[in-house]
């Protein structure tokens, strides 16, 4: 579809969770540019709330088949693209989370796998230098969307309060991103951190 902007998008609904379903996406990206340039992994949900004793198995390996599995398998694809395609190279950006360095209360199975993100992160990052793909991390706290709305009114704090905390427009989050991407091959960015200036983040709160 051609947007206001002028720029061809492919819409393909895929289940991250599902190798094959991600092997058709990049098929379908393939068959219609020839090529991947850039893989923004997003993909993630929240998982269940509570200390670890409480957390049901299922909702668990739920949260780590979207949250790190798909990455895994989105990154698996573009990669094997990226090497295959001429010329090569290309750029991974993963979405992960402030968690990977300071977690909410109540949140080990979102925690672990924003913590496993910044390790395929860095792993990629690695592994792509000798085939010309660059990979980096962009880390969010409290852009306003509907996944993240009823931080504005009240979030958990580590002493066991609930606060309203700060946030931002999300459109700042689009920017940064389109920054990394934009970047040459020879240059990345390794870790990006953006967060509303006022949340409880830096030092203690």
């Amino acid at each position: 579809e051609r947007g206001d902007g002028g720029a061809d998008a492919l819409v393909v609904p895929t289940d991250v969770t599902d190798d094959a379903a991600v092997a058709a996406l990049f098929a379908a990206v393939g068959q219609r540019w020839g090529r991947v340039d850039v893989l923004f992994n997003n993909a993630g949900r929240f998982g269940p709330a509570g200390p670890v004793d409480t957390v049901p198995l299922e909702e668990w390996h739920d949260t780590v088949a979207v949250n790190l599995t798909g990455m895994f398998l989105c990154a698996r694809h573009a990669v094997r693209m990226m090497k295959e395609q001429r010329p090569r190279g290309g750029r991974v950006i993963n979405n992960g989370s402030i968690a990977a360095q300071a977690p909410r209360p109540d949140s080990v199975a979102y925690t672990a796998t924003k913590h496993g993100v910044t390790g395929l992160t860095r792993s990629l990052a690695l592994d792509g230098r000798p085939h010309d793909i660059a990979c980096g991390q962009i880390d969010i706290g409290n852009a306003a969307t509907d996944m993240t709305a009823g931080i504005a009114e009240g979030a958990r704090q580590a002493d066991g309060s609930t606060a309203p905390e700060a946030t931002f427009d999300a459109a700042h989050v689009a920017d940064a991103v389109l920054y990394m991407a934009g970047l040459p091959l020879s240059a990345t960015v390794n870790s990006l951190t953006v967060t509303a200036t006022a949340m409880p983040y830096v030092g203690r709160g």
